[in-house]
Formats: C-alpha cells, sequence, structure tokens
C-alpha cells in the first residue's frame, strides 16, 4: 500500500470522527437546552398559583375575544369596537351597579371608570358570572334577541339563570348576579403585550 493511499485513509478516519462527534455534541447541547429554555415558561403548579399571563393583544381584532387561564379561571380580553364602547352609556340606567362601586369583587382604581378598563378598548375580565360560577356566553351582536332586551346594546348572557352583562362587565338590574364581572389585577408592559395577574409596580 503506497504512502499516499495510508495518508488518504487516516484522513477518512479522521473526517468521520470530527463529524461523528459534531454530530454527538450537538444532540447533547439539544437535550441540555430544552429543558433549560422551557425553565422560562411557568410550570403548570405556578400557573395554578397564579404566575402572570402575558399576552400580545397586537393580533386582537376589533371585535375579537381571546380566552387565557389565570389562576384557573377564564379570563377574556377584547377589543372593542368603536360602536361597543359608545353603547356603554345607552343603558346605564338599566344597570345594578354602573359605577363599580360594590366591593364583593372590588374593581381596580385604574378600571374604575364606564369602560372598566385600562384602554378604553381592551376590556380584560374573569369570565366568570357572579352568580354561580357559570360562564356567560357572547351576545355581542345589538337588538332584539331571545333572553335579551329590545334595546340590547351587545354584551353577555349567562344563561344558566339570565344574568346580563353589558360589554364592560357590568350586570343588568333585576338579575340573579350580584355584582359585575371581576375585572382581575393586570398592565401593560409594552403597547401591545397585556400581563395578567401583576398590578404595575410603583
Amino acid at each position: 500500500m503506497s504512502e499516499a493511499t495510508v495518508d488518504a485513509s487516516v484522513d477518512s478516519s479522521r473526517r468521520t470522527w470530527l463529524i461523528t462527534s459534531c454530530a454527538m455534541g450537538g444532540v447533547g447541547a439539544a437535550a441540555v437546552a430544552v429543558p433549560f429554555v422551557s425553565s422560562f415558561q411557568p410550570s403548570e403548579r405556578a400557573k395554578a398559583a397564579g404566575a402572570a399571563v402575558e399576552v400580545d393583544v397586537s393580533t386582537l381584532a376589533p371585535g375579537e375575544k381571546r380566552v387565557v387561564e389565570w389562576r384557573g379561571k377564564p379570563v377574556w380580553i377584547m377589543r372593542r369596537t368603536p360602536e361597543q364602547l359608545a353603547g356603554l352609556e345607552k343603558q346605564e340606567d338599566q344597570l345594578a351597579d354602573p359605577n363599580s362601586e360594590r366591593k364583593a369583587f372590588p374593581t381596580p382604581e385604574y378600571a374604575q371608570n364606564r369602560h372598566r378598563s385600562i384602554k378604553p378598548e381592551v376590556f380584560v375580565a374573569v369570565g366568570i358570572c357572579t352568580h354561580l360560577g357559570c360562564s356567560p356566553s357572547d351576545k355581542l351582536s345589538p337588538g332584539p334577541q331571545p333572553s335579551l332586551p329590545d334595546d340590547w346594546q351587545g354584551g353577555f348572557l349567562c344563561a344558566c339563570h339570565g344574568s346580563t352583562f353589558d360589554v364592560a362587565g357590568r350586570v343588568f338590574k333585576n338579575k340573579p348576579a350580584p355584582d359585575n364581572l371581576e375585572v382581575p389585577p393586570h398592565h401593560y408592559l409594552s403597547d401591545t403585550t397585556l400581563l395578567v395577574g401583576e398590578e404595575k409596580k410603583a
């Protein structure tokens, strides 16, 4: 066997060894990286204990509602249309607590306004009826509908016992639900990122 053939055989063996070593190293690095990266996400236990939830609201279209889970509860995040915001004052004389003054579910100071939110268009509320814990359904189209008044401006209906709420989660008078929908602690990390579950630090 010539010297050139021996050198070529040695180079081929080294190349194979290097490729195999690099491949195995890459697999090992990935195996270590996956649990490391996933450690940045809240665990299921942390979520259940009330870990805050980040939500990107930039993709939320007008009239669209998204649901996230916080402390085992469904939290609604809805971008209201200008028409829905304009309708908030039209039925205030029919609401049980239009100014959110009742204290069973205290409304955060930053949501003690007609639209019950930090930004008028973005509504954040726990989607659980304050009567017996059912989840109200969307009845966002205005106008007469079954189980709703003829001058309905849009909102939510708890079909279990007939409680109705406007698009700010305010309950109507003479309904089983004793209070408005709960507004959870929340604040904006940026113009497009909402953090549900924590008040803004001073």
